[in-house]
């Protein structure tokens, strides 16, 4: 696929395979990738995870790490000719709660700076609203956070796309982000 829309969302839950889907996408465009990497690696099996990542990116890719900033570092980084991944929110998210940041204020930036990028991004984050209400109160601030998240940027997003089982569903395409008629709003193709 060639030609991403400025802005992709890619959801899905943990090894669904939305990573390598979002990646996959990147690589289609012409010219130079970079990985925006919102992780930080806090212990060994989190270094672990990123050393896996980096490896199966090949030569194209820049990598750039930013656990919070994640607004200036998309305006900076973001150009023709050069198509953004960043992965993922949700850790992204958890670095703000941890530094007590305003999440609700780091997502209208993040939103507003979107809107202003000269190259296409494409957005990676977990699904984690769909199972059971978490017992205590972090998890469920953190669950409601990231789907207050995920509801913005799915709006501002022209294409947001979920990911099951490796398989993709479009919930969201260019032409309905325009009003083009295609079936309706949020419609869910295969």
């Amino acid at each position: 696929m060639t030609g991403l829309p400025p802005v992709t969302l890619v959801l899905g839950g943990a090894r669904s395979g939305k990573s390598r889907h979002a990646e996959a996408l990147v690589e289609a465009q012409p010219g130079a990738c970079l990985y925006l990497a919102t992780a930080e690696a806090g212990d060994a099996e989190m270094a672990e995870r990123i050393a896996r990542h980096r490896a199966r990116r090949g030569p194209r890719w820049e990598t750039v790490e930013e656990p919070l900033e994640l607004a200036a570092a998309l305006s900076e980084n973001a150009a023709p000719g050069r198509a953004v991944l960043v992965d993922c929110l949700t850790l992204w998210l958890s670095n703000l709660l941890a530094a007590e940041r305003d999440s609700m204020a780091e997502t209208e930036r993040l939103v507003a700076c979107l809107e202003a990028l000269t190259g296409p991004v494409v957005l990676v984050s977990n699904e984690v609203g769909l199972g059971v209400i978490p017992d205590n109160a972090l998890a469920r601030a953190f669950v409601d956070r990231a789907g207050r998240l995920h509801q913005a940027l799915g709006e501002a997003a022209q294409s947001v796309r979920f990911l099951a089982a490796g398989q993709v569903l479009h919930l969201k395409s260019p032409a309905e982000s325009t009003g083009a008629e295609s079936g309706g709003k949020g419609e869910v193709t295969a």
